[in-house]
């Protein structure tokens, strides 16, 4: 990793995939958006994502194998196989406990007085949770 990059990160679901951005001299993400899974625009809208941004890496959100369906892990595979168009490197995050983490985040914001929040809020700070913990921890050696 350079002093200064961008990444994408994607926690994937079978119905939503959050989206957030993040920084590695700050080693902070923001969360950005929701995309439908099933939408027929969503390829369109990730390669928006990626010319708006213009990372230099991208990140996917894989849960561990103890306690996960085989099928949601294949899913997850797959949606990283069509980020390969980008040619850039794609890093798989151990995201067992982002959408969790982003509930406790979100609720505790909510009980300080801030908007309530949706499902796709959760989706897109789960996202920014895997940016995170990429941005502090880097890749595996």
């Amino acid at each position: 990793m350079t002093d200064s990059e961008t990444v994408l990160a994607f926690d994937v679901g079978l119905a939503r995939i959050g989206v957030a951005v993040g920084q590695s001299l700050t080693a902070t993400a923001t969360p950005l958006t929701t995309l439908r899974a099933d939408d027929a625009e969503l390829a369109t809208n990730i390669a928006g994502l990626v010319a708006e941004w213009r990372p230099q890496r991208l990140l996917v959100g894989m849960p561990d194998d103890v306690g996960s369906p085989t099928s949601i892990r294949e899913h997850i595979r797959a949606f990283a196989r069509g980020l390969e168009r980008y040619a850039m490197p794609i890093h798989f995050v151990d995201e067992s406990f982002s959408s969790r983490e982003a509930e406790a985040r979100l609720r505790a914001r909510r009980q300080a007085g801030g908007r309530r929040t949706q499902r796709a809020d959760i989706d897109a700070e789960a996202a920014r949770i895997i940016a995170e913990q990429w941005l502090t921890t880097g890749p595996p050696d």
